[in-house]
């Protein structure tokens, strides 16, 4: 997943997670992207601060928002309720990568080779495209997309 700023032609700022950045122009050059404010089709890549993860994607990083760092999607504050369920999420998505091998863009690759008994049988988590996914989906291998990005092992500090 990817996540970026947008700006509409209104000045108005949002957040927008697609599979790819060549999902992203797809989904501009097909109308599909709008400003959730507006509704202008008008809207472009707006400047952003990389956002640099904690080691490991554990501790203070993962523990969830808090009141002071909320960030809304919309013009409209998150519910506590939806707050503590994302970082139960979070959480559980954190626990979960840890019995898991990063295994970087041959997830569909390595998927295969363990559904067709290639290859022992593991836990993973790495990147494929939609349409490798919906091919492993074709195929009745079992994938699930992450609720969260996940930062590959070489990124992290």
């Amino acid at each position: 997943m990817i996540v970026y700023d947008l700006i509409c032609d209104h000045g108005h700022r949002f957040e927008g997670w697609f599979g790819s950045s060549s999902d992203f122009a797809e989904q501009q050059e097909q109308g599909f992207v709008s400003c959730p404010e507006c509704g202008s089709m008008e809207v472009g890549k707006a400047p952003m601060a990389p956002a640099v993860p904690a080691k490991g994607n554990s501790g203070a990083a993962m523990s969830g928002p808090s009141e002071d760092n909320a960030h809304p999607v919309s013009n409209m504050p998150i519910p506590k309720e939806v707050q503590n369920a994302l970082a139960a999420l979070a959480k559980a998505q954190s626990e979960a990568l840890k019995k898991s091998t990063w295994v970087g863009d041959k997830f569909a690759e390595q998927s295969r080779a363990m559904h067709y008994g290639e290859q022992d049988e593991k836990p993973i988590h790495g990147r494929a495209s939609a349409e490798e996914a919906r091919n492993l989906a074709d195929e009745g291998i079992a994938v699930a997309a992450l609720p969260f990005p996940v930062s590959p092992p070489e990124e992290l500090n």
